[in-house]
């Protein structure tokens, strides 16, 4: 079948920006967008730069934007492609700096891998669980990793994270889900486990998650990043860490359904902004915005019918969490 591939191309040493090109190719039914892509390079134009290695998605290389979405070029079918959308289109990982074409600057996203540190801490009595190889060798009845270590780190779920967007200094899915491994590592001390997730609460961190599970869908190894911070998340309120905007939220929110039955949304952003008076300030006008549109519950309606069945529900899952 012919088809046209639409590339974005970049070459910082004649482009001011980047711009589109179209190739047009005969491709057998079973080739992978790599395999048009080295096609073009081998037979067409030598001029256009592209990462791959393993062609098998292994090691992450060959991911790129392909129509929009985070994939690997090597297990992306060209006829696939072509029937959902009726294009081709081709570009760089979205959120990366481009140095060439394809090839996009990875140091950014290393850079936050390093930041969480991506290693075992060492046990101060490593004989006594686990013998003399501790940090050596995992016991299997107690590996549970959420299939967190089947990352590949591709940086697709970065190039779709919407928050890495608008904000770089956010750690990123992948970073995140990083931390949640090392966490459900059984030979990672308890002290650890407790720096580790103190230094995610802050700007950058956990919180900063909006959930959109975009880096869920492009993940071609089926990490499910966003699920690993949802966890993260849940050990830092088991471990009553220092309360921020983020964790204020949830616990608030769980709160007031179990107090009222619903979301009393009045009283929602005095529980995001506790006691601090400055913020106080700043959402007062928006507490009077929302007394105009009606959105402040009258303080005389009666309670909800089924009230004390929403209650039972927080009980019965405080009596599950502590037979744990």
């Amino acid at each position: 079948m012919r088809l046209t591939l639409s590339i974005q191309r970049f070459n910082p040493e004649r482009d001011d920006a980047s711009h589109c090109q179209e190739f047009r190719l005969d491709l057998a039914r079973g080739s992978t967008v790599l395999d048009a892509l080295i096609r073009i390079k081998n037979e067409v134009d030598g001029t256009l730069s592209l990462r791959y290695s393993c062609r098998s998605a292994i090691c992450g290389s060959c991911a790129m934007d392909i129509n929009g979405s985070e994939k690997l070029g090597c297990r992306t079918s060209v006829r696939q492609e072509y029937e959902r959308h009726g294009r081709l289109g081709i570009a760089p990982l979205k959120n990366f700096p481009v140095i060439k074409d394809l090839v996009v600057d990875m140091n950014p996203f290393w850079g936050k891998i390093r930041h969480v540190t991506p290693w075992l801490f060492a046990s101060r009595m490593p004989t006594r669980r686990y013998g003399p190889s501790a940090q050596l060798t995992l016991p299997p009845e107690t590996a549970q990793f959420h299939n967190v270590d089947a990352c590949i780190m591709c940086g697709a779920c970065v190039g779709a994270c919407t928050v890495f967007e608008v904000s770089r200094g956010f750690l990123g899915p992948a970073a995140l889900a990083k931390v949640d491994r090392f966490l459900s590592d059984p030979r990672e001390p308890e002290d650890s486990k407790h720096g580790r997730l103190a230094v995610l609460q802050g700007d950058h961190g956990i919180w900063d998650c909006t959930r959109c599970n975009f880096c869920v869908q492009v993940c071609p190894k089926d990490v499910k990043p966003m699920e690993a911070i949802v966890r993260l998340r849940r050990a830092s309120l088991d471990r009553r860490l220092p309360s921020t905007a983020g964790a204020r939220h949830v616990t608030g929110f769980a709160e007031l359904i179990e107090s009222d039955g619903r979301l009393n949304e009045a009283i929602m952003p005095l529980k995001v902004v506790g006691r601090e008076p400055v913020r106080l300030l700043h959402v007062a006008p928006l507490g009077l915005r929302m007394l105009l549109k009606g959105k402040v519950p009258s303080p005389f309606a009666g309670r909800i019918p089924g009230l004390n069945q929403v209650r039972g529900l927080f009980q019965r899952a405080r009596r599950r969490f502590a037979a744990k």
